[in-house]
């Protein structure tokens, strides 16, 4: 008589993540990634967002562990409850005691501010939402880095502050401030790079900077933190982000969950994970220039260049001569003029092939050039590759 193999039972886990954002979209892939590789678990989870309250199944829940973005006293005394190991991945209430896995900000601070370094500029600034646990954070590691360097930061500090530690009142509370933020930004030095405490407040940062005709990346260059895509996008210009590697948190997360539940000890120091690198868009593609004829020079180029403009039109609008430009633009971005048009196309170009379907004719169009032929093959020409083949191989790595 054969007997059928015995199987464990699959451990039944929680996952009391929010849903609504990118950040917490990206841990939960993490977490199903480690499934997918060492599983199989029974998910518990179901659309939310950090303010929601703790769903009304958790209090009757009978399973072996949790990980959870813990926001607040209410969903932690729930949670304790239930008596089963817990990792969180938020790291507001510190007091708690549980096993935690979160972005590495001393990281995160320390590569916006490269990037902003690596741009020219030498005048900081950092607007969050004051109150916010990940905010307050990042603002005093990015000033201590800033001073470390002999640099000043100027930090938005806004006219009312709330007494809640709750980070999704914080925020609600500080999008309420866009005509202040804008006063704040127009007394700011300029040029100035900017660091947003997350790609909402650098948003509104980009509103502001439009409302009292501050050029954006020229004057102020704003980076995120978060990369949530579709909010860089759909910002004006988009919002360059400092990318956290939400995956390897949710896989992390995972892993030391799974010890626990096999009887492991928790670890007694906080995993903290470096962020991937940076998204770069057009809110910080500039060079800090404070020669004006220049940086207007610049900004006439990322505004007009995929219109198919040359040389010729740049100086219709900027009141130096030719050789004057071409001598100053050289010294300060480090490219003639005719080359800094042709890299604004090619990028634009880059974005187009791996963004949309729209067919060769129609990009080269889009990107200033008038004939596809010569586009394709300036292309290959600068990038090594041809457009199909540059658009074949975005693909592949999406």
């Amino acid at each position: 008589m054969k007997h059928s193999p015995k199987t464990s039972p699959r451990p039944q886990v929680a996952l009391l993540i929010e849903s609504s954002r990118a950040y917490g979209r990206g841990v939960l892939q993490g977490i199903a990634r480690y499934v997918r590789e060492h599983g199989p678990w029974s998910i518990f989870h179901q659309e939310r967002r950090a303010s929601d309250p703790p769903p009304a199944w958790l209090k009757g829940w009978r399973g072996a562990g949790v990980i959870a973005r813990i926001e607040d006293s209410q969903l932690a005394a729930v949670i304790r409850r239930l008596g089963v190991p817990v990792v969180d991945v938020r790291g507001l209430l510190l007091d708690l005691g549980l096993p935690l896995v979160e972005t590495d900000d001393a990281a995160v601070v320390r590569l916006a501010g490269e990037h902003l370094r690596e741009r020219g500029f030498r005048q900081f600034a950092f607007c969050g939402f004051p109150g916010a646990n990940y905010s307050d954070k990042r603002s005093r590691l990015f000033r201590h880095l800033l001073a470390e360097a002999g640099s000043e930061c100027h930090v938005y500090v806004p006219p009312i502050r709330l007494k809640s530690t709750a980070s999704f009142e914080q925020e609600e509370h500080g999008l309420m401030d866009e005509v202040d933020v804008a006063r704040w930004i127009a007394a700011l030095p300029k040029p100035i790079g900017l660091l947003a405490c997350n790609d909402i407040r650098g948003q509104q940062v980009l509103n502001a900077c439009r409302q009292i005709g501050v050029a954006v990346p020229d004057e102020v260059a704003v980076l995120g933190v978060d990369n949530d895509e579709v909010l860089c996008d759909l910002a004006d210009p988009p919002l360059s982000s400092v990318i956290p590697n939400t995956g390897r948190i949710g896989y992390e997360a995972a892993a030391l969950l799974d010890k626990l539940m096999a009887g492991q000890p928790a670890p007694s120091e906080t995993l903290f994970i470096p962020p991937r690198g940076i998204a770069t868009r057009r809110s910080t593609e500039v060079l800090a220039i404070e020669d004006r004829h220049i940086a207007a020079a610049v900004r006439f180029i990322r505004e007009h260049a995929c219109e198919g403009i040359g040389v010729p039109d740049l100086l219709a609008a900027i009141p130096l001569s030719r050789s004057v430009l071409e001598r100053r633009f050289a010294v300060l971005v480090g490219r003639a003029p005719k080359a800094e048009i042709l890299q604004v196309q090619l990028q634009r170009a880059r974005e187009l092939l791996v963004g949309t379907d729209f067919p060769l004719n129609v990009i080269a169009e889009k990107a200033g050039f008038k004939h596809s032929e010569y586009f394709s093959a300036i292309f290959k020409k600068k990038t090594g590759t041809t457009p199909g083949r540059y658009r074949a191989a975005a693909a592949v790595r999406h």
